[in-house]
């Protein structure tokens, strides 16, 4: 069993307002009248008055009662109020030239409804350390962070600043290095990394209580894995693989092949998973995800932005004009890869989306926690912060889940994931007063997550022209 760590992103904000005991009757903020969205039991709470102070929901009362003296108020007659949302996938990378550039990405989230992120790696660490003190001292406008910082990968890995592993002593100094640094969480990349050390970091981050996220190589199994206490998976080809009733001799086949001058990577043994996925063996593996406690983060969204990327006029995307000109070019990488693709693989790219949409309810009703990510960030082109998480919730439901299941996705399971339920993730007493006030209800249409009347983030309300005038300052002409 892990030992509970408290994430940084949330223990000193939270010991401090522990700390500070409301002194006079007379509130902050009080928002009145307004239906309370329970997202744990999909349910509106009608006609309520909701009571913060210091940062934190006092009280959540029925507006039959007066309505407490605060020195602010929000009327919510007619509107639905909703946890902040949380995105639990976003990347801050580029190097020390977008790190401006990826400064100016936190105005999205927030104008979005998303008041809470979790940056899974990247080689911004210190400027994302720099940004979340800000943040919690009430010096920058942002959501909450969480962060993995450096992501582990084998010799020669893809990404900029990840920690290279390959013997257990390199396993030992890389956790380490990211236990000094006080990470949220571990994130595993597999470019490079060897099925061993993948397994041994698991295992190793398992004895020191640190949560473990990642892509697998496809040397191991999910069950593997997920055995050995893996948190979540990153993405649905390492669950797809699963899938298949040809798991084993597929992993075999891989591993002879790193022995050869053509090893067998992830995207050539996709048609053969595609081909051979058992319903049975499915049922299986997301029994074993639901018992072990392995999450799993499906990023639909960018699956389907990527499949369909030359076939759609992003030139046009309204968001452009609030992605430094830096971060656009970072697009070009992946555009002009699929460009080269044949139309055979185009067509298999858009039938993976589809096969992978209809895991979604196999998964939710096996009991699998499901956390909603957008992947957004530099290099994944054209998956907007703030706006690509709204549409993975609308993708959600799209493949099969009701809006209030989506929306757990995107909140309770978030905070859950991460330790902080008693602190974040759902409206009760005593919680964070991280929340989005919305012209219409979400659960009767999860598009209605897009009508934003105001944030609220620690209990400071941004109203939807003050969030207009934050992204008129990052505009680029």
């Amino acid at each position: 069993m892990k030992i509970r760590i408290l994430p940084a992103a949330f223990s000193l904000a939270f010991f401090l307002s522990q700390c500070v005991a409301v002194k006079s009757d007379k509130a902050e903020l009080v928002i009145t009248h307004v239906n309370v969205i329970d997202v744990i039991t999909g349910t509106v709470q009608p006609d309520q008055n909701v009571v913060i102070s210091n940062g934190l929901i006092q009280r959540i009362e029925s507006a039959e009662k007066a309505p407490q003296r605060a020195t602010q108020r929000l009327d919510g007659t007619g509107k639905y109020l909703l946890p902040g949302l949380w995105d639990m996938h976003v990347h801050f990378r580029g190097g020390d030239t977008l790190t401006a550039a990826n400064k100016n990405l936190l105005p999205l989230y927030m104008a979005h409804g998303i008041t809470t992120v979790r940056d899974a790696g990247g080689d911004l660490t210190p400027a994302v350390y720099a940004w979340r003190e800000q943040i919690n001292s009430g010096k920058l406008a942002g959501p909450r962070i969480f962060t993995s910082g450096p992501k582990i990968d084998g010799p020669g890995g893809t990404w900029p600043g990840s920690l290279e592993v390959e013997t257990p002593a390199q396993v030992t100094a890389a956790l380490d290095s990211l236990q000094k640094l006080r990470v949220d969480y571990v994130k595993i990349y597999d470019s490079k990394i060897s099925g061993d050390a993948f397994l041994n970091v698991i295992s190793e981050a398992e004895k020191r209580g640190l949560k473990t996220t990642g892509h697998m190589p496809y040397t191991v199994t999910l069950r593997e894995a997920s055995e050995r206490g893996l948190d979540a998976s990153e993405h649905l080809y390492y669950v797809f693989k699963g899938c298949s009733s040809r798991e084993d001799s597929l992993t075999a086949a891989i591993k002879q092949s790193l022995l050869t001058s053509k090893p067998l990577g992830l995207f050539a043994v996709l048609p053969t998973i595609f081909k051979t996925y058992d319903p049975t063996v499915a049922a299986a593996l997301f029994k074993t995800l639901a018992d072990r406690k392995t999450a799993v983060v499906p990023t639909l969204f960018i699956q389907k932005t990527l499949a369909e990327i030359t076939e759609q006029d992003h030139a046009r995307d309204s968001m452009l004009a609030y992605i430094d000109p830096k971060i656009q070019a970072t697009y070009l990488g992946r555009y002009n890869s699929a460009k080269r693709q044949s139309r055979e693989n185009v067509e298999f790219g858009k039938k993976l989306s589809a096969k992978f949409m209809s895991m979604i309810p196999e998964m939710q009703a096996a009991g699998v926690t499901l956390l909603a990510g957008s992947d957004s960030g530099p290099f994944n082109s054209f998956v907007y912060p703030g706006s690509s998480l709204q549409g993975e919730l609308a993708l959600l439901v799209q493949a099969g889940l009701t809006p209030a299941q989506a929306l757990r996705a995107a909140t309770i399971n978030g905070a859950t994931f991460m330790g902080v339920a008693d602190q974040s993730g759902s409206i009760e007493t005593g919680k964070y007063a991280d929340l989005v006030l919305l012209n219409q209800n979400p659960l009767a249409d999860i598009n209605n997550i897009k009508k934003i009347d105001a944030v609220i983030s620690r209990g400071k309300v941004y109203s939807a022209n003050d969030l207009a005038e934050s992204l008129k300052k990052i505009k680029h002409k």
